[in-house]
């Protein structure tokens, strides 16, 4: 099978089965099949993907007992793919299915294990833009991302990379941090970009604000640090302030109020220790979160065939 579409569900039953019809169209000829995982969506999209599976055969669903988020549905999609290529696309239509061929020719021809797509123009909020940004800023020295290179969710990943992904079994996978960890071979493509059709934009600050944490802390050692460097140099600083107060207040240069020194010593101590903990508690939380054996999904229902072909039934 050439390509596996991975699409993550969550409250899109309008655009859902337009979405699946139009992938059939523009795929046509081509072996491939589509998952669609449901990520506890509210609203009818669960039998929406149901009545998909059986009016295609080459559709496959799987529905997760609640709300686990968008990383975790994909990794559960990544989980059941079989084609050389599995394609990322989201179920809003901002990303045109007809750019998957796009995705693959430069695959095939740059022998890419994952390939991003980028875009001259993005139709989101102005703060999921900037959010955005920010973390392709901050992944560039968390996981080692070429600066130039844009992570998005729409992708194709090379079916040996998706192995490497899926054996991670924490509660908080990030697909890009896992890709960076399997390989270099990374090239990007330009596409378009379309505004939603359908709603509004599931991923609110809190979210982002989530995410951001997610990366900053699960797949970096790099904000430990970053705040040892801060320790090291506040204690240095504080060594030589003591020092001149101590030399000036002996050498009567200047009058020294022991009251100040105290406040002083104790406000930068204490936050300090603060700023530590909090830190340290985070990435206890995440090892805690991570050795409980708490799984990245849990699976309700499941359609999968053994074969598939990309036609209806």
């Amino acid at each position: 099978m050439k390509l596996s579409i991975v699409i993550p569900v969550y409250n899109s039953e309008k655009t859902l089965a337009p979405l699946v019809a139009r992938l059939q169209a523009c795929l046509d000829g081509h072996d491939f099949e589509i998952v669609l995982v449901n990520d506890g969506s509210r609203d009818r999209s669960e039998a929406v993907c149901f009545a998909l599976t059986e009016q295609y055969a080459n559709v496959q669903f799987i529905g997760l007992r609640r709300n686990f988020g968008e990383f975790n549905a994909v990794l559960c999609g990544l989980n059941y793919v079989r084609g050389q290529y599995a394609v990322i696309i989201d179920d809003d239509f901002q990303n045109p299915p007809e750019a998957i061929l796009t995705l693959v020719n430069a695959a095939d021809a740059e022998g890419y294990d994952v390939v991003y797509s980028r875009y001259a123009r993005k139709q989101h909020a102005w703060f999921r833009n900037a959010g955005s940004r920010l973390l392709n800023k901050l992944a560039t020295y968390l996981i080692d991302k070429p600066e130039e290179l844009y992570l998005s969710s729409f992708k194709l990943i090379r079916y040996e990379v998706v192995q490497e992904i899926i054996r991670y079994k924490g509660p908080y996978p990030y697909i890009d941090g896992l890709i960076f960890r399997a390989t270099r071979h990374v090239g990007s493509v330009e596409v378009p970009h379309h505004p939603r059709q359908e709603g509004q934009s599931n991923y609110t600050l809190k979210k982002l604000v989530s995410l951001f944490l997610n990366v900053l802390i699960g797949y970096s050692v790099w904000p430990l640090r970053v705040f040892t460097l801060v320790g090291v140099g506040l204690f240095l600083v504080s060594a030589l302030v003591g020092m001149g107060l101590l030399i000036g207040g002996l050498a009567d240069w200047f009058p020294v109020q022991g009251w100040y020194i105290v406040t002083w010593a104790v406000f930068l101590l204490a936050g300090l220790q603060l700023l530590f903990l909090g830190v340290v508690s985070e990435y206890l939380g995440k090892l805690f979160m991570q050795q409980s054996g708490l799984p990245p999904y849990v699976v309700k229902h499941e359609v999968v065939r053994q074969s598939s072909v990309g036609s209806p039934q």
